[in-house]
C-alpha cells in the first residue's frame, strides 16, 4: 500500500457472508499483516458510540458485509459510503401462525391481526422493516395489500449496540453479565392468542417455528420471483466508506480480494463451511442447512449481479414508501465498481 493504514474497521452481520469467513479463518488479518494494519471488530468494542457504527456506519476506515436496511439507511441519511460488492444467499421468510388460529393461507390474513416489532430507540428499526417487506410480498401474491391486516405493535426498549459480542465456545453472542438475552415478543403474543400471525426469518426462525409448532402460511424465501424473496438479506451489502477508498483504494481492493478468495475456498469445503456457519449464527449445522440450503457454501458469492442491483433498488423505493428513509437517494450512484473491476482477471469472479 502507498500510505500505511493504521486501522481497518470491519463489522458483519450474524448471518452468512463471505467477510465472517474471512474475519474468523483469519485471513483478513493475514492479509493486512504485511502492511502493519491493526484489524479491529466495531460489535466487539467496549464502546457503545463505535459499536453503533455497524448500522450508522460512521467510522471512517471501515468495511461492513450485512443486511442491506441497515446500509440504505445510513446511505440515505448521509454516511459516505459505497457499495463495492452484494452477496445474495436465500434464507427462509416465514409468515407463520398458531395451529388454533384459523390462519391457514395468506388470504386467511384478510382483517386478521399481524404482530410487529416496533424499537423505540435505534437509529433504524430493521427488525420492523424486515417484517413488513416479508408481509408486504406475500400478501401481493394474493392480490391484497398491508392496509388489509391489523398491524399490532410489540415494543422493545434499549438499542440493538447495548452489549457488545463476544466469543464463547466459538460462538459470537451478545451478553448481559453472564446472559445471553433474547426475546421475542410478538412470538409471546402469538402463542397467547393475541395475534394471528407474524414474521420469522432464518435458521432461529425456522427453529422457533419448530419448536413450537407454529404453522407456515408461506415461506416467501423460496418463491421463484427473486423480487418476491428480497428482503433485508437478499443481497446483502459490502460497503465501505469514501474515506477508505479517496486515501487507501488499494486496502479497500484488498478487503474485497480476501472476501472473494474466502468464498472460493468455502465452494470447495462445504462441511467446514457449514460448520463455520453454524458458529456464526450460534445454531447447528442443521438449521443452517434447512435455513439456508444444503448448498448454502454455493450460495456465498460477492459480486454486482444485475439482480442484486435491481432488488436493492427495488427495496430502497420500498423503505422510501414506507418512510424508513428519505427520498433523495440513487442506488446505481452509491455503488462503486472499480475494486471488483480492479480484481477482474486476478482470481476467478463469478460477474
Amino acid at each position: 500500500m502507498s500510505t500505511p493504514l493504521e486501522t481497518l474497521w470491519y463489522t458483519h452481520s450474524p448471518v452468512p457472508t463471505g467477510l465472517g469467513i474471512a474475519v474468523e479463518s483469519g485471513r483478513l488479518a493475514q492479509a493486512f499483516r504485511p502492511f502493519g494494519t491493526r484489524i479491529q471488530s466495531l460489535r466487539e468494542s467496549s464502546e457503545r458510540e463505535v459499536r453503533e457504527a455497524h448500522f450508522d456506519h460512521h467510522l471512517p476506515y471501515s468495511v461492513r458485509h450485512g443486511g442491506n436496511i441497515p446500509a440504505l439507511w445510513a446511505r440515505a441519511s448521509g454516511a459516505r459510503t459505497r457499495v463495492v460488492g452484494l452477496s445474495w444467499s436465500d434464507e427462509v421468510q416465514l409468515i407463520v401462525s398458531a395451529p388454533d388460529s384459523g390462519v391457514r393461507s395468506i388470504r386467511d390474513l384478510r382483517h386478521r391481526r399481524f404482530g410487529l416489532p416496533k424499537w423505540a430507540n435505534v437509529q433504524i428499526d430493521f427488525t420492523r422493516a424486515q417484517s413488513l417487506r416479508g408481509l408486504e410480498n406475500a400478501l401481493r401474491l394474493e392480490g391484497l395489500e398491508v392496509r388489509d391486516v391489523e398491524l399490532v405493535d410489540y415494543p422493545y426498549g434499549g438499542t440493538f449496540s447495548d452489549d457488545p459480542v463476544r466469543h464463547v465456545f466459538g460462538a459470537q453472542v451478545a451478553l448481559k453479565g453472564n446472559r445471553v438475552v433474547q426475546r421475542n415478543n410478538e412470538l409471546i403474543g402469538l402463542l397467547r392468542g393475541d395475534i394471528d400471525a407474524i414474521f420469522l426469518k432464518g435458521a432461529h426462525g425456522l427453529q422457533l417455528a419448530h419448536e413450537f409448532g407454529l404453522h407456515v402460511v408461506m415461506d416467501v424465501g423460496s418463491h421463484p420471483e427473486p423480487l418476491v424473496r428480497s428482503n433485508i438479506g437478499t443481497p446483502r451489502t459490502l460497503t465501505v466508506d469514501q474515506q477508505l477508498l479517496d486515501e487507501h483504494f488499494d486496502a479497500a481492493v484488498l478487503v474485497l480480494d480476501t472476501v472473494l478468495r474466502a468464498e472460493q475456498w468455502a465452494w470447495a469445503h462445504p462441511e467446514e463451511t457449514r460448520r463455520f456457519l453454524a458458529r456464526e449464527l450460534n445454531t447447528s449445522e442443521f438449521w443452517v442447512a434447512s435455513a439456508y440450503g444444503e448448498d448454502a457454501h454455493l450460495r456465498l458469492q460477492t459480486n454486482l449481479a444485475e439482480r442484486s442491483i435491481n432488488a436493492l433498488r427495488d427495496l430502497t423505493a420500498f423503505l422510501q414508501r414506507w418512510e424508513f428513509i428519505g427520498d433523495n437517494f440513487s442506488v446505481d450512484d452509491w455503488i462503486d465498481p472499480r475494486p471488483l473491476e480492479a480484481l477482474l482477471g486476478k482470481i476467478d469472479v463469478a460477474i
